[in-house]
């Protein structure tokens, strides 16, 4: 069986457990010429004679789909699936896995990295230190203040844990949240209104659909807290980035940390423009751990749909 395979992390040179799985289960394996998701001009010539994709964040439309007869399986390195036309692959009868949980430590661990960033300006400060400025800024604590999670799966948990930590209090909202965990670990169930209009900090960690496109707009800024705080490691089209612009040069906005965008990369982006915005590449997952963890159960879902094992992360079941 051909095997096409895109993430960076599962490459010829570089050793892994996945990778000499996948080298077990075929002799015909294709792998990423270029480093970088593939558009779908890209994808097609790659793709099209495959029986399994093992893909990464590449843009896997139905015209993608349409040009490959053989495919079987879209297995995602990764949780999301937003670039994964489902309802195409579903119609051929194309099975999507995805990887939950593998990479909840790290996103949720750098969401906390990047409200610290924003909280006390630690990327402004250390590059004036280093050009030799000795110049202080005043930050904001965390401890007493209220940080508002929308969705509440693997990552918001983490990113409750690490809240708790700092002695902050936990409000979370998800459609089908888990009000025994909120009990056993101190946070408050609430509604999306409430977290909107009461939160000292925002944290999104919900999947990008057409219910949370732009849930974060001009109107849902206007109601909350004077210089909130907005994390986003999840998707970027969940903000509206002109609505979020607007309330960063009035100052409704206290800071933004951002690991997602809606055009990535955010080349020209005035967000960039913000000393309060800290911006990352969409790196959320990548550590040495999340990584393995991904590329094992991304490879171990392809194989086993390919043979016809049971599968438990199929999306489109």
């Amino acid at each position: 069986m051909k095997i096409l395979v895109t993430p960076t992390s599962i490459q010829p040179g570089k050793s892994s457990d996945a990778l000499e799985k996948l080298r077990a289960f075929s002799n015909d394996l294709v792998f990423n010429p270029t480093g970088k998701p593939l558009t779908e001009d890209e994808l097609i010539p790659l793709l099209q004679d495959c029986d399994g994709f093992l893909a990464g964040l590449d843009f896997i439309t139905k015209r993608v789909l349409d040009q490959c007869p053989k495919l079987k399986v879209i297995s995602r390195y990764g949780v999301g699936y937003d670039r994964v036309d489902v309802a195409a692959a579903t119609e051929k009868g194309i099975i999507v896995t995805n990887t939950p949980g593998a990479n909840s430590e790290a996103v949720g661990e750098l969401t906390f990295a990047l409200l610290l960033s924003v909280a006390r300006n630690i990327p402004t400060l250390n590059q004036k230190t280093k050009e030799g400025q000795w110049v202080r800024s005043t930050g904001m604590e965390l401890k007493g203040k209220t940080i508002g999670i929308l969705g509440l799966g693997a990552i918001g948990k983490v990113v409750a844990r690490c809240a708790k930590g700092f002695e902050m209090k936990v409000m979370a909202y998800d459609p089908y949240i888990d009000l025994q965990y909120c009990s056993e670990h101190d946070i408050t169930g609430c509604t999306l209104d409430e977290i909107i209009e009461s939160a000292d900090v925002i944290s999104l960690h919900l999947p990008l659909n057409e219910g949370t496109k732009h849930l974060i707009n001009a109107e849902s800024i206007a109601r909350m807290k004077q210089g909130v705080i907005i994390i986003n490691a999840s998707r970027g089209g969940i903000i509206d980035e002109e609505a979020a612009i607007d309330a960063l040069r009035s100052g409704k906005l206290g800071g933004m940390g951002l690991d997602a965008f809606e055009i990535e990369p955010p080349i020209g982006s005035p967000l960039l423009s913000f000393s309060n915005v800290v911006a990352t590449p969409h790196t959320g997952a990548h550590t040495e751990e999340s990584s393995t963890k991904m590329a094992d159960m991304s490879a171990d879902n392809l194989i086993a749909v390919l043979t016809g094992a049971d599968c438990k992360f199929i999306v489109n079941r």
